[in-house]
């Protein structure tokens, strides 16, 4: 595979970037420039999943504004025919691939979103830890620049195992680490301002991070019965009727504990 010496450097700072990564959001922020020199483009998007929510989050783009970025949230999400088909291909895959552009010319979403920022041409990535989506590229070309070839392609494949192992491993690291400058963990803020005990508390943890009852079971080393016990005890105790509402109080109380603990001094 013939490199250029752009891509030739954008491929080292991929892989320096990925041995430094402490930080999953941080790292596909890092990694715009040289995901797009890498493969030629002009503009980059990333997103994470949230499977609970069923919505993206956590937004970092590079040459596309951020009105745009709210407006896909707002609107253009739901009239999207790119994302989920690309998503469950689950590899890198070009937007030509899943719909003929003289058909993506025709739609809403293309002339409406798309191509006021001139974002022509799409190559997509799905990185996965098992079941879990834990991160997204979504890069584009100016139309006068010409689709993605197949050498682009390659290269997107070729770093994306190494990408999903990083992306992963920050994913789980980070839903255990500190969420305040003191040593408070999440599950901490529940146990505390929700009356959770302890394993309740890292049930309902694991659940807002969008892991399923079976994955939850097999990290926490006990039964799946025990499993759905203390999700039961953590819905009475949130009162929310559901996972996705579970997630949501779940998160909206460590924001907020993390929140408090940026204007005072916790001990």
């Amino acid at each position: 595979m013939y490199l250029s010496t752009t891509q030739t450097r954008a491929l080292g700072d991929v892989v320096r970037l990925l041995a430094e990564a402490t930080d999953g959001d941080a790292l596909r922020e890092a990694l715009a420039l040289p995901v797009i020199e890498l493969l030629g483009a002009d503009q980059y998007v990333s997103m994470v999943w949230n499977g609970e929510l069923n919505r993206f989050q956590r937004f970092t783009a590079l040459n596309m504004s951020v009105d745009s970025l709210r407006n896909w949230d707002s609107y253009y999400r739901l009239i999207d025919p790119l994302t989920f088909p690309m998503m469950e291909r689950r590899r890198p895959t070009l937007v030509t691939q899943v719909l003929p552009q003289q058909d993506l010319l025709k739609t809403e979403f293309f002339n409406d979103f798309l191509r006021p920022e001139r974002m022509h041409w799409g190559i997509n990535v799905y990185f996965y830890d098992r079941q879990t989506c834990v991160g997204d590229f979504r890069v584009f070309r100016q139309r006068e620049r010409g689709n993605f070839e197949q050498n682009e392609l390659e290269l997107l494949r070729m770093v994306e195992p190494a990408i999903a192992g990083a992306l992963g491993r920050l994913h789980w690291e980070n839903h255990s680490a500190p969420t305040s400058p003191a040593t408070e963990r999440a599950e901490e803020v529940l146990q505390r301002s929700a009356h959770l005990s302890q394993r309740e508390a890292e049930v309902a943890w694991l659940v807002a991070c969008g892991c399923p009852d079976k994955q939850i079971a097999k990290r926490l080393e006990v039964g799946y019965p025990t499993v759905r016990f203390h999700l039961a005890n953590a819905f009475k105790k949130l009162q929310t009727q559901n996972r996705a509402a579970l997630a949501s109080r779940v998160l909206a109380l460590v924001e907020s504990r993390r929140q408090t603990c940026g204007r005072t001094a916790v001990s």
